[in-house]
């Protein structure tokens, strides 16, 4: 596979009374079609990182690449219209008066000709399930719907990366899932990069490797079996573990073997389901 994002030795010193670094060297690259996630405790760098790559911070020191080009004044806008952002509260986004409006807002602002924009736009709405929303109102619809429109509105613009930045923190359960299948549908159909910042492990599990971060550092790399089989070692990360690694711990006390390598909640459902069944 092609590489799509390189970032190699980054660091970032936000101008204000802390100055303390944000990035401290950061070295990582991206494939094109890949998923990756990046985890870490609040104030560890996750969403400065994803400002580098977007352009929307210049590193003090440091290479930023995208689709092969360097992050540098010549080059931002260019990287920009590469990158497509969904934040993590909907409504800070939405600028239409209707569901279509907004996903055409981004669209009119590229001056892409009316018959191109309306069949952009449906073909987005279509890809995240939310044309028969087209006329509704932003402000009625679901967290989870709103941030598919979101998505509908990234995805008409065609880039080639999407970055969500704790796009499914303020959703409930159902509306996280409804965001995560939508993400990985649209991921497959427009062959998009995908980079996760989050605090969810569950949104963590669906990508394909997974960037440990802490105190602007990244301190571990590997697919999300690789780092959430590190089970208490995530916590003293200041991170959470997922279900299956809680509910090992807890069976584990209770004096029952349980199995080292991680498990998906499905893979531990099959697990449990064996145990039971001989015992």
């Amino acid at each position: 596979m092609s590489e799509i994002i390189n970032v190699k030795n980054v660091t970032y010193t936000y101008d204000d009374e802390d100055q303390r670094p944000a990035l401290k060297g950061v070295s990582f690259s991206i494939n094109k079609g890949e998923w990756v996630a990046i985890i870490g405790p609040n104030g560890s760098g996750k969403s400065t990182l994803a400002k580098t790559v977007n352009g929307l911070i210049e590193p003090d020191s440091g290479e930023v690449a995208v689709g092969g080009l360097e992050l540098n004044e010549k080059n931002v806008w260019s990287i920009r219209e590469m990158v497509g952002m969904v934040f993590q509260n909907p409504d800070n986004q939405f600028v239409g008066s209707t569901v279509q409006d907004d996903v055409a807002f981004g669209l009119e602002n590229l001056g892409i000709p009316r018959e191109e924009m309306l069949e952009r736009v449906r073909t987005a709405l279509e890809k995240v399930n939310m044309l028969e929303f087209a006329e509704r109102e932003p402000a009625r619809l679901s967290g989870g719907q709103k941030q598919r429109v979101a998505i509908a509105g990234i995805v008409a613009l065609r880039p080639d990366i999407m970055i969500l930045d704790e796009a499914t923190s303020m959703l409930d359960p159902q509306g996280r899932e409804e965001v995560l299948r939508t993400v990985k549908e649209v991921k497959e159909q427009e062959n998009l990069s995908v980079l996760s910042i989050t605090h969810d492990i569950d949104e963590a599990a669906a990508a394909n490797r997974v960037l440990v971060m802490r105190d602007g550092q990244l301190i571990q790399e590997g697919t999300p079996e690789t780092i959430f089989s590190y089970g208490e070692k995530l916590v003293e990360m200041g991170l959470d573990l997922p279900f299956p690694e809680r509910l090992k711990a807890s069976l584990k006390k209770e004096g029952i073997d349980v199995p080292k390598d991680y498990l998906t909640e499905e893979g531990m459902v099959d697990w449990l389901w064996t145990y039971v069944s001989k015992k």
